[in-house]
């Protein structure tokens, strides 16, 4: 990890956001960070703040303690596994289980988390606002999908990956609370839903799922 522990991270994200994920793994693995909080999807303010790390003006953007700046939660949370091995919040590059892991990570980022883009602006896809509504029906049809393609793919034991917690269970317990929400995540990908109810109980990140994520 850092040579030197008292050093800070910074992370720019927002309470429900995609950014409590990266909050659970330097939870999990006792890193000092200061949240910049703020939700860029609604507020320009929160923008503007961000913009002077990251250009795209979108959460979650870590800036590591030398000034080098991360953004992707995908990246970021495999960086933050790999940076202490003992942790086991990611599979060693020679196991076996890391193909399988860097494949669900980045399918997660790429056919779940990215399609939420869309529904704060859906003239981004180049729809009408008239047909947000329709839209957003579509986007949560194909969430729900993609996580009923992932389910089914997966032999979870106690885990995503087998018997030990990994980032990716931390980063589909918090992208499966997003629309269509956590009743349709459950019926599309029961066997997910199983492993997914765990990192909700677990003690070690119970204060932090309480603040981030209130009105659950």
């Amino acid at each position: 990890m850092f040579g030197d522990h008292t050093l800070t991270l910074t992370l720019y994200g927002a309470e429900a956001s995609g950014a409590v994920a990266v909050e659970a793994a330097l939870t999990l693995l006792g890193l000092r960070y200061q949240l910049i909080e703020g939700a860029t999807w609604a507020e320009e303010a929160a923008r503007d703040r961000v913009a002077t790390s990251n250009p795209m003006r979108q959460i979650p953007t870590l800036v590591l303690p030398d000034g080098e700046v991360m953004t992707e939660s995908a990246a970021i949370l495999i960086y933050l596994a790999d940076l202490d091995p003992a942790a086991g919040l990611a599979p060693a590059p020679n196991d076996p289980k890391r193909r399988q892991f860097l494949r669900w990570m980045l399918y997660v980022s790429s056919a779940v988390y990215a399609l939420h883009w869309i529904k704060p602006d859906v003239k981004r896809i180049g729809a009408p606002e008239a047909s947000r509504d329709a839209v957003v029906e579509a986007v949560h049809e194909r969430i729900a999908f993609c996580w009923a393609t992932m389910d089914a793919q997966l032999s979870p034991g106690d885990y995503l990956l087998g018997d030990e917690l990994t980032v990716l269970d931390l980063y589909v317990a918090v992208v499966s609370r997003f629309g269509p929400w956590r009743e349709r995540f459950e019926e599309a990908a029961p066997r997910m839903a199983a492993v997914v109810h765990r990192v909700d109980n677990d003690p070690r990140l119970a204060a932090l799922w309480r603040d981030r994520f209130p009105e659950d």
